[in-house]
């Protein structure tokens, strides 16, 4: 027996895939946008503690009548628990969800900001550091599991560019912040400060984000065995190794050879990390537009222009002429951020998000490391013009050889899917042919009948991969 049903639009009818568009371009519901508010401050916090915190390090060895080398431990103890806690953290996100896992880790931090206020020995505040990191790494799954949890597959862009902006803001604020309260109250006032602001990202997860986000229980494979999650943690690694190993090159250079003043090198490099907050939302438009593949490519070749420029001999580093290709450069690294971020999360089912972000957490903490380690290996015997140069040749040809490719594996612009149209295509249904369908709706259930040609009853064709 063959069943058949043809549904035909009626003239003037938008195509499908113009419907599709005009869908994804649909108002998000206010509740998205504000649980992406409150993962976002969540997030925030963590970007916040890394600079805050640096700066106070000095007079933290100071007062504690320690040396810069106890200050250094403590930078890798928190790191190293963040980078500990990352991948049990994102385990958790998707078994217990994403709101009572922030809420824990974020309950973490905060006891651990408070202790080490008042710690009055160096024992007592490396160990409140590393609890610090244990919940940061607790946090920083299930915060991004949590902000794209209320956006559709193609809306996630948007939400990632904010997400990336906010991150560069707070790197921003960081410095001036940390500076002023060492400055006016002493190191122990930047520990206090975390203590406040943890509860106020805590009242927003409370308020805004719903317990029942990612807790789904559904077996599903581990997000590392997925070639698009693969491809984008190295993106993620390679984004960062550049940026970090780029900037902390510059800042020793400007300093050590160039005769820059600290303030005069940071105001340089603040002029980047604006550069990437300000690409951030705009990536995250064109991504939804067109996919992640082709903004991931235009990032990688404008950072490698950059780069390149800068990696050619002749091109002097201490002229003001050199902060032109650093436009590119930020520009380009804005937009890796939210390539990689939504290519990985739509490559996956939500019920795996929380160890999808582990996993790019974990690539990106990894990549900054390393992009540290070969700076800091490069300027150990001493900054030259010519050792800037041969490193960011490095850097330009880790971008176009390693990473273009790479992101030739993102999606292209998504397209409609069959369960997509379905729904949509009810309006166009005459009473006649939606009672035919609905007559013949329970063939489709009978293991007898055979759709046919491989379309299903309704006429849309079905596609069997």
């Amino acid at each position: 027996m063959i069943a058949h049903v043809t549904r035909n639009a009626p003239p003037g009818a938008r195509p499908p895939h113009e419907d599709d568009d005009r869908r994804s371009q649909a108002k998000t519901p206010r509740t998205a946008w504000t649980r992406l508010g409150a993962c976002v401050a969540a997030a925030a916090l963590l970007q916040l503690d890394g600079t805050l915190i640096t700066v106070a390090l000095p007079s933290v060895a100071h007062s504690l009548h320690t040396t810069s080398a106890f200050t250094s431990l403590m930078l890798s103890a928190y790191f190293a628990a963040y980078a500990l806690m990352l991948l049990p953290g994102g385990t958790l996100v998707d078994r217990f969800g994403a709101r009572r896992v922030a809420l824990l880790g974020l309950c973490l931090f905060a006891a651990g900001a408070a202790a080490g206020a008042l710690a009055s020995s160096t024992g007592a505040l490396l160990a409140t550091r590393v609890l610090q990191g244990a919940g940061a790494g607790i946090v920083s799954p299930a915060a991004l599991a949590g902000a794209v949890s209320g956006f559709p597959p193609e809306r996630r862009g948007s939400a990632l560019g904010i997400w990336g902006a906010s991150a560069g803001v707070a790197n921003l604020l960081g410095p001036l912040l940390g500076g002023l309260l060492t400055l006016t109250l002493g190191w122990r006032a930047d520990w206090w400060a975390l203590v406040p602001l943890a509860l106020v990202a805590i009242s927003l997860i409370v308020r805004h984000l719903p317990a029942s986000t990612g807790n789904a229980r559904s077996a599903t494979k581990h997000p590392a065995s997925n070639a698009v999650v693969l491809a984008a943690t190295l993106v993620a690694a390679i984004t960062f190794a550049v940026m970090i190993g780029s900037f902390y090159l510059t800042e020793q250079y400007l300093q050590r050879a160039a005769g820059y003043s600290p303030l005069g090198a940071s105001t340089v490099l603040v002029a980047v990390a604006l550069l990437v907050v300000a690409a951030a939302p705009l990536a995250g438009r064109l991504v939804d537009r067109r996919g992640e593949r082709l903004p991931a490519i235009l990032g990688f070749l404008a950072a490698g222009l950059g780069l390149g420029i800068l990696a050619i001999p002749t091109v002097s580093l201490r002229s003001a002429v050199s902060i032109v290709p650093l436009v590119p450069i930020g520009l380009g690294l804005g937009m890796l951020f939210v390539a990689t971020s939504r290519a990985a999360l739509n490559a996956t089912p939500i019920a795996s998000h929380g160890r999808t972000s582990a996993v790019l957490s974990l690539g990106r903490l990894v990549g900054a490391a390393a992009g540290a380690s070969l700076a800091g290996v490069t300027v150990a015997g001493g900054v030259s013009a010519a050792a800037v140069h041969t490193e960011l040749l490095y850097a330009f040809a880790l971008c176009i050889v390693v990473g273009t490719p790479l992101s030739a594996l993102f999606g292209a612009r998504p397209r409609a899917r069959a369960s997509d149209l379905k729904p949509r295509g009810r309006r166009f249904r005459s009473r006649t042919t939606a009672a035919t369908v609905s007559q013949t709706s329970g063939l489709a259930n009978d293991p007898h009948v055979i759709p046919h040609g491989g379309r299903s009853v309704t006429g849309i064709q079905v596609n069997p991969s």
